[in-house]
């Protein structure tokens, strides 16, 4: 089997304000239960026909540099939505979108 380029299987870095608080309840003290979330994690929009081990593999090969160990990968598919726009009926994309989870201490960020 052809093996794929780890950018073609992430497309992207997914941010959104529900994502943003998944990467950040590694700093989370205010609570006894999230200050039990150690270990940061990062919500990617990936290719549909990728599984987890590829995700991983892939995730750790972009971020080489920055030597992380991907722990974890959860994976959920969303589906189309219909939309309207000025008065025409049409669908939203559907897309695969990857949550990570990396090793205590890892980081994505460039401090």
């Amino acid at each position: 089997m052809k093996e794929k380029n780890p950018y073609q299987i992430i497309k992207h870095q997914r941010v959104t304000e529900k994502a943003i608080v998944l990467e950040n309840l590694k700093n989370a003290t205010s609570n006894p239960s999230l200050a039990r979330c150690k270990s940061p994690k990062y919500v990617f929009v990936v290719e549909k026909t990728a599984n987890k081990k590829e995700i991983a593999e892939a995730i750790e090969q972009i971020y080489s540099s920055k030597n992380v160990k991907v722990v974890a990968v959860n994976t959920i598919n969303m589906k189309a939505k219909p939309r309207r726009v000025r008065g025409r009926l049409g669908m939203k994309a559907s897309f695969k979108k990857a949550i990570v989870t990396l090793q205590e201490g890892d980081s994505l960020e460039s401090v």
